[in-house]
């Protein structure tokens, strides 16, 4: 048996029977990791020791037959997650050597639940892009053509789930940022909620849209995931003291998808430079669903064509706030030739800084300066807020939104870096459910001409994950594409 092919209820039911260890699962998922991440770049921390210290404990667990769902199961974390004794990065000099004192919420309920932490995945530097070339340490390859990227930010959690160097992954989504890379290599990438997950521990780029979520091998996978990390925190305020349903019961083997309506916006198919490859695999998709007993209804988003413009204003303005407290004095990397403070502050940030993180800075903190506030920001809010509204009326007349996830398939490592303006238009379909707060599902939906794959995306209404699930689950088991990985 190929331990790393495993699903994570695959890896489940094997060890609760006792036919495989947790230590022998990490250890070839470890070999896997040292065989091939020199030529994918998924991780920037690995932690061996601890792994399958972790794992040896597991194993004890379950010989006494004190086993929680995850017991035992090797999870990959986007390194934006902060992991007591281990280093968080975020992608960035300016925390090349961080170790935080604490763990995010989301990874205390994996310790609690006694999942083995396998180490830290790349990202573009503080979740800022769509590729993850702008890592601080490396780039990230897509397992499925290394000359490509895997998308961004996530993408080394994706990359890492691709690859199969890991059961599942922890990701964050700000714009996209799970969704798209889950779409560029194959996988599985849900977007809860925004309060649905705690975002306690999770180093914030802006802090209204970020939210964290499971990179996974399948839809059951996620549903899985979903009922670790879901819960109310008082830690944070921006968490949704909400019931949390058992997301699993959302999959039933052979379940008709009679009765429910799937909206796709006139405006999302009129977006100009979607790929025929991409859109052909949507009609597709539509096909598929349709044959499931989907009926297919047409809906209106008439404030689309702003949302990518308001959202690169108010991400950035956030952001600009958020990044304010990385200035050398408290944690993190410091310039040491500074005469004086001033100076100190903008040697360390001009050189712990990356170049779109700089970008982004710069643009938030213009966007927020006296004179420009209600010209920029004011008004971008109030798009935000017409995106928002748009969403609730297509919801009175369909259960899910069906879009594309990106206008293109995975493209060239380069091919988009010196215009910044095309990589941000890799979003025009997912940043709209940050915008408006509602959880996004991505499904693997087929392979373009060249090899590359391509997802497609649901949305639903705030806090109908089950929806997203059902539906998902129904798709995938039509398609039959979950088995499919590549060969490295």
């Amino acid at each position: 048996m190929d331990l790393h092919t495993l699903t994570m209820a695959q890896a489940q039911d094997l060890l609760s029977r006792g036919e495989i260890c947790s230590v022998e699962l990490t250890q070839a998922l470890l070999d896997r990791i040292d065989l091939y991440d020199d030529r994918i770049g998924a991780f920037i921390t690995v932690d061996k020791s601890c792994a399958l210290a972790q794992a040896k404990a597991a194993d004890e667990r379950i010989a006494k037959g004190d086993n929680a769902p995850f017991t035992g199961i090797p999870i990959a974390l986007k390194d934006l997650l902060c992991t007591k004794g281990i280093k968080t990065t975020c992608g960035s000099k300016i925390l090349g050597d961080f170790v935080p004192q604490y763990d995010a919420t989301v990874v205390a309920k994996l310790k609690k639940d006694n999942a083995v932490v396998l180490g830290k995945t790349n990202l573009d530097e503080f979740g800022m892009g769509s590729s993850t070339e702008n890592s601080a340490f490396k780039i990230t390859r897509n397992p499925w053509s290394e000359d490509h990227v895997p998308g961004g930010s996530s993408g080394g959690s994706a990359a890492a789930v691709a690859a199969q160097f890991c059961c599942g992954a922890l990701g964050t989504d700000t714009g996209g940022s799970i969704r798209q890379p889950a779409s560029h290599c194959g996988v599985v990438g849900l977007k809860p909620t925004y309060g649905r997950v705690s975002r306690f521990g999770l180093v914030s780029y802006a802090s209204s849209l970020d939210q964290i979520g499971p990179i996974t091998r399948d839809v059951r996978d996620a549903a899985m995931m979903m009922n670790l990390i879901c819960s109310h925190d008082p830690k944070d305020s921006t968490s949704a003291g909400v019931q949390v349903p058992d997301f699993t019961k959302a999959l039933k083997e052979n379940q008709s998808l009679e009765g429910m309506k799937a909206g796709i916006p006139r405006e999302y198919l009129e977006v100009e430079g979607i790929d025929p490859g991409v859109r052909s695999i949507f009609e597709q998709a539509r096909k598929v669903l349709e044959n499931l007993g989907v009926e297919i209804v047409e809906i209106s988003l008439p404030h689309t064509q702003y949302a990518v413009a308001a959202y690169y204003i108010l991400a950035p303005c956030e952001a600009s706030s958020n990044l304010a407290r990385f200035d050398g004095v408290r944690y993190g990397a410091r310039d040491s030739d500074s005469q004086d403070l001033l100076e100190m502050y903008k040697k360390t940030r001009s050189q712990g800084f990356g170049p779109e993180v700089q970008r982004r800075i710069i643009i938030g903190t213009y966007a927020l300066s006296a004179g420009y506030y209600d010209a920029y920001y004011g008004r971008a809010s109030q798009v935000r807020t017409l995106i928002t509204k748009d969403f609730s009326k297509a919801f009175d007349q369909c259960d899910f939104i069906l879009s594309p996830v990106a206008p293109t398939p995975a493209f060239k490592i380069g091919e988009n870096t010196k215009d910044p303006l095309t990589m941000y238009l890799s979003d025009i379909f997912t940043l709209s459910a940050n915008m408006a707060g509602i959880p996004g599902l991505c499904v693997p939906a087929g392979f373009s001409p060249k090899g590359l794959p391509v997802g497609i995306q649901m949305m639903a209404k705030r806090f109908d994950e089950m929806s997203l699930l059902r539906a998902g689950f129904g798709f995938e088991r039509a398609l039959d594409l979950k088995t499919s990985f590549p060969v490295l």
